[in-house]
């Protein structure tokens, strides 16, 4: 039995990510993840049982990347549950979320070959599903402002804005950003 590397596992996922945001998810074949990880040849093939399982680790793994530190979430919670604790928590989201530009832009390549692939789209499906719910569940027990429908609202807002900043950046500056941000805070929790 072939004994694997834990870390060699986690570097070919996090290669996979970046092939899938570089090249789309036609691109990602196991040399390529090979290549992009700067491990002989074969190495990938070793580690996943076909392309559909490198395909679901990348996701998972983005959204692991996409988790708040230990930090983050601790200042959060400590945070008055307002509106403007809300927009700076969503500023936050998003500027994280920015930061791992090829991150969400795999996930946006997954999310289109799940629209192909039966098992990949139900894994995803399930993970955010479970992300949204789990944002929900931790809005409600912060105690900010508004209510469940006000948090999936945000969601598919700022997905679009995200997708706006890493694909067309030039659409809207930072500063317009940012107002956006407290825009839609301010409307969909007040109202």
């Amino acid at each position: 039995m072939v004994r694997r590397n834990d870390s060699r596992r986690a570097a070919l996922v996090d290669a996979s990510i970046e092939v899938l945001a570089r090249e789309g998810a036609r691109g990602l074949t196991f040399r390529a993840v090979d290549t992009e990880a700067g491990v002989p040849g074969g190495t990938a093939s070793n580690y996943f049982t076909n392309r559909d399982d490198l395909l679901t680790q990348a996701g998972t793994r983005v959204y692991e990347r996409l988790q708040p530190d230990g930090a983050t979430v601790a200042r959060q919670r400590s945070a008055s549950p307002d509106r403007e604790t809300y927009t700076l928590l969503m500023r936050e989201l998003i500027g994280r979320i920015s930061a791992f530009r090829t991150g969400y832009l795999a996930l946006l390549e997954l999310r289109l070959e799940a629209v192909r692939r039966p098992e990949l789209r139900a894994v995803l499906t399930e993970r955010v599903r479970a992300d949204v719910e789990a944002n929900v569940a931790y809005h409600e027990e912060s105690g900010l402002p508004g209510d469940a429908t006000a948090v999936r609202l945000l969601y598919l807002a700022f997905n679009w804005l995200i997708v706006e900043q890493l694909t067309l950046p030039g659409v809207f500056t930072d500063a317009e950003r940012d107002l956006l941000v407290e825009a839609a805070v301010d409307r969909v929790v007040a109202g």
